[in-house]
């Protein structure tokens, strides 16, 4: 992928976008025509929700709000001003998902070269993420707090569009709940109402192909692992 592209390409199939999506960490700073990104969430509109209500509202961040939003939410963490707007994991991660979220962090540092002691070299790590890891673009899925659990179904759906459909325009993603652990800061900048959940951030443009840390591919369990089979 090297430009954003205004129309969707007919070769990018279904398929393709699912076995090929993974979270980019390294992008260009090219920008994202306006089109482009109205085309991408207008057609992920077309996501099930339940009786049809589309619970979802979506924040598009470029320009100079985006640089001050990366401003403020650097510095909340950097003074440890946390605040989530939920829970993303129970208490006690158990295994086997321990396991595998301990393997894609090593991973991950690997790449960077930071060690396991290297405090400041996790914390420089950590602070990509709020910089959209230099994607132009970042979209903030939110919507309004009394929804029961169903509606985080229908977000969930509308989220795996938008990132289904953005190769098609030459585009990559990196969805990114770590946004949602800064929900505070994230509303001095975004005029989000306490009333909306920040359900997740995540980036988008043109993934930097000469990126060494885009050579992640995460692992992904055999449906051996999953599947139950009835009948």
């Amino acid at each position: 992928m090297n430009a954003a592209r205004q129309h969707p390409d007919p070769a990018v199939s279904a398929y393709d976008a699912v076995t090929g999506r993974r979270s980019v960490r390294g992008f260009l700073a090219d920008a994202v025509p306006d089109e482009t990104i109205d085309r991408i969430l207008s057609a992920a509109a077309r996501a099930p929700s339940g009786q049809n209500m589309q619970p979802w509202r979506v924040h598009v961040v470029t320009g100079d709000t985006r640089a001050r939003l990366c401003r403020e939410v650097a510095e909340a963490v950097r003074q440890a001003e946390r605040s989530d707007e939920y829970a993303y994991f129970p208490l006690e991660i158990r295994e086997p998902y321990r396991a595998r979220r301990r393997k894609v962090g090593f991973d991950l540092f690997a790449i960077y070269g930071i060690g396991r002691d290297d405090i400041a070299g996790r914390q420089d790590a950590l602070l990509r993420n709020f910089d959209f890891f230099g994607a132009p673009v970042g979209l903030f899925f939110t919507m309004e707090r009394d929804w029961g659990l169903g509606a985080w179904i229908d977000m969930g759906n509308y989220m795996t569009n938008v990132m289904t459909l953005a190769p098609a325009f030459g585009l990559a993603t990196c969805p990114q709940q770590a946004w949602a652990e800064y929900g505070e800061a994230v509303r001095r900048v975004l005029p989000v109402p306490g009333s909306h959940v920040i359900v997740s951030g995540m980036a988008l443009g043109v993934a930097d192909p000469d990126a060494f840390v885009n050579r992640l591919v995460t692992d992904r369990e055999p449906t051996s692992a999953f599947v139950v089979r009835h009948g």
